[in-house]
């Protein structure tokens, strides 16, 4: 247990973000007790003791949201009713079913209960049960951060213009002594604590909307393709979770930040059942793989961020997204899904052998490669019309056979 708290917080994530509360609480108070001292008014009482309850609390929340996680669904999960497997997806990885709003994260490793995103800063995902944690979280260091960035920009106001106060000044003002050093930190800590506010601030509104509408993330993703898919249709999707503002509100936030609901089961709109949104995104899933197509790799490829070697517009121009990168081999073959002007997305498969079993099982391997180093593969017969869900392996047309005769590069 000892050994899973230590991986779980030694990442560059909550290292970066325990040192930026650390250096900014110090610094605040180290000002404070020039700027407004507390032991001497009421005034610096109240706000010595307002900074450090946020400090505190931004701390707290913090932890809770690493540790208590987003909620896991266990390894080959399934529905309580058979009927219900046609409704859900199917996690090859997991080698289960995934529940309505649950999600695999490939860095987790697991399927997430209500996943919004992926973390770094907590190096964990925020999903059902620590939503409301990771939100309090953002909140209370915006609140401190706000507090730190009006103590340190005064103090170094009146740290170099200290010299105008003693002999200008009525003689009541607080004179502050700071060194050279002491001036350059202090000035790094507020530019660290304003860009708390203005990065931390904004993903704040982003969350508060986001548990406003009931409305993940991802989810949002999803209702976004499926307005488009019915931009000319009488009958528009109808999101199923959204309850009203304030219900979706207490939903996730109350007085103990405790979840509502097993993140299985969810309550929705009138018109709208269970698997709405499931059965909607697994429509948008066979779209997808309709208009996959397959490539052929001409050129090697290591998987790095930045290949030097494939062309400086490569390296200019990287996807905009975390999503992984993918190693390829001469001969391998790629189902594409997303295409850039110098980057593709697709997913190959590779055999893996069991050690506890002689059988082998297909591997999938997804995310983005340089465009230069495959081609596409043009065949009457290579239209993917879909794919196995349970095995993710892509399926063809019956009567249709895959001929290396019948295959002509680009």
């Amino acid at each position: 247990m000892c050994c899973g708290v230590l991986k779980r917080i030694c990442h560059w994530g909550p290292l970066v973000a325990l040192g930026i509360i650390k250096a900014v609480t110090m610094a605040t108070v180290h000002c404070l007790s020039q700027w407004w001292p507390p032991q001497k008014s009421w005034g610096g009482m109240v706000f010595f003791s307002s900074f450090m309850s946020s400090s505190v609390l931004t701390l707290y929340f913090f932890l809770q949201a690493m540790y208590t996680g987003p909620g896991l669904l266990g390894q080959n999960w399934v529905p309580k009713k058979e009927e219900e497997k046609k409704f859900l997806q199917f996690c090859g990885t997991c080698e289960g079913f995934k529940a309505p709003r649950a999600h695999h994260c490939r860095k987790c490793g697991h399927c997430v209960m209500k996943m919004d995103h992926h973390c770094p800063w907590i190096n964990n995902c925020v999903g059902h049960k620590n939503h409301a944690y990771f939100t309090m979280f953002l909140f209370w260091a915006v609140a401190g951060c706000t507090l730190s960035t009006v103590v340190l920009a005064s103090s170094i106001y009146r740290a170099i213009h200290r010299t105008w106060y003693i002999y200008y000044g009525t003689g009541n003002e607080p004179v502050i002594y700071m060194s050279l050093w002491g001036l350059v930190t202090c000035m790094f800590v507020l530019g660290l604590a304003i860009g708390v506010v203005l990065a931390v601030g904004m993903l704040l509104f982003f969350q508060i909307r986001a548990i406003l509408r009931n409305r993940t993330g991802i989810e949002d993703w999803i209702l976004e393709k499926a307005i488009h898919r019915r931009c000319e249709s009488d009958k528009p999707f109808i999101y199923p979770y959204d309850l009203g503002r304030w219900n979706n509100f207490f939903q996730v936030l109350n007085l103990w930040c405790e979840p509502t609901g097993d993140g299985v089961e969810w309550p929705v709109r009138e018109g709208c059942h269970q698997y709405t949104l499931t059965v909607e995104q697994r429509e948008q899933k066979a779209e997808k793989r309709a208009r996959s197509r397959e490539y052929l790799v001409s050129e090697n490829f290591s998987g790095w961020w930045f290949p030097c070697t494939k062309g400086c517009d490569v390296c200019c121009h990287p996807p905009c997204s975390d999503e992984p990168r993918i190693t390829l081999e001469v001969g391998d073959t790629v189902i594409v899904t997303r295409w850039k002007k110098y980057w593709l997305y697709g997913e190959r498969f590779t055999k893996s052998k069991d050690s506890s079993s002689p059988s082998t099982k297909k591997v999938r391997h997804r995310g983005w490669f340089p465009r230069r180093c495959a081609v596409e593969v043009y065949s009457s017969e290579n239209d993917l019309e879909g794919y196995d869900e349970m095995n993710s392996l892509p399926v063809r047309s019956k009567g249709k056979e895959d001929t290396s005769d019948s295959k002509k590069k680009r």
